[in-house]
């Protein structure tokens, strides 16, 4: 897992075939929260990309999912926004990795 330093989400996402992605910002208690979760799901997917954007610093970055609420963990495969959630639950979480991570 690494956190993003440049607002190039697009380039990652281009550059792998399937990218998970944290938005988060400084100030969101839920985020932290989430974040060891989000690395431990990053260790047991060693084939997919796991990335921290700040929302806030990154608005390109965050245009490319519907951001309205943090944290909102986001899949890409191939290229493409497979899917999205905004959730402080480890289940969904886990599912949205398991969806892109299984095929």
């Amino acid at each position: 897992m690494r956190e993003l330093t440049n607002d190039n989400l697009a380039e990652v996402v281009a550059e792998n075939d399937t990218v998970v992605v944290q938005y988060m910002a400084g100030w969101c208690g839920n985020c932290r929260v989430m974040k060891p979760k989000f690395k431990k799901l990053a260790a047991e997917n060693e084939d997919a990309t796991f990335l921290l954007v700040d929302a806030e610093k990154y608005p390109e970055s965050r245009k490319m999912a519907k951001v309205d609420n943090l944290p909102t963990f986001a899949a890409f495969k191939n290229g493409k926004l497979v899917d999205q959630v905004q959730t402080n639950k480890f289940e969904l979480l886990k599912d949205l990795v398991n969806e892109v991570t299984s095929n």
